[in-house]
């Protein structure tokens, strides 16, 4: 029968496999790009305890360019992570808060950032390995 995967077209796949490359793999890799960038994380961690307007956000995010920061929250928004509120005042005051998907992703979030903290020292030391070899 023509079509027919066998097992050895088939590559292994172990418990807990997530798939990343094939036709399902496409919106996981989707997500991961977009939160995974260099200011995503630090945006949604700075909105987890409150609501915050664009400049406050800015301050305490730190090195973030206000271009930068503004591309990564329409970004956010664009994807239900972040929402957006324009009140109609003199000047006009926008706030950012993490909707219901966004909080949803505080745990894992977290979780990645409590591994990289507790294996940064081994990732260092790997690196510095890597390049002594080179």
């Amino acid at each position: 029968m023509q079509g027919r995967a066998t097992p050895q077209d088939v590559p292994f796949q172990g418990p807990g496999h997530i798939d990343l490359t094939g036709e399902n793999g496409c919106p996981v890799r989707d997500v991961l790009d977009r939160i995974g960038d260099q200011w995503s994380l630090l945006v949604l961690s700075a909105l987890e305890p409150e609501t915050l307007r664009f400049n406050v956000l800015l301050r305490r995010i730190g090195d973030v360019s206000k271009q930068m920061l503004s591309r990564t929250l329409r970004r956010l928004e664009e994807d239900g992570f972040v929402e957006r509120t324009v009140y109609a005042e003199v000047p006009p005051r926008v706030e950012y808060r993490l909707t219901e998907l966004g909080r949803s992703f505080l745990e894992p979030m977290q979780g990645l950032v409590r591994w990289a903290d507790m294996h940064q020292a081994e990732v260092e030391a790997a690196r510095a390995a890597y390049r002594a070899r080179e």
